[in-house]
């Protein structure tokens, strides 16, 4: 993507956040915070993590 191309796309994702009414991004956030599945999709790249470094400090002396 362009320089040009990404200050189109935030200029025009910008402008449609201004646009939409302040009580329809309210429901639309908690509309998003309420969705349960995201917090395994968060667990699931947190845990792989945790046993790398938990297996690297076992490894050392």
């Amino acid at each position: 993507m362009s320089g040009n191309d990404y200050v189109k796309f935030m200029t025009q994702e910008i402008v449609r956040y201004m646009d939409t009414p302040q009580e329809e991004r309210l429901k639309q956030k908690a509309d998003k915070k309420g969705n349960s599945n995201e917090i395994s999709g968060h667990w699931f790249g947190l845990l792989p993590f945790a046993f790398r470094l938990l297996i690297k400090k076992s490894s050392r002396p």
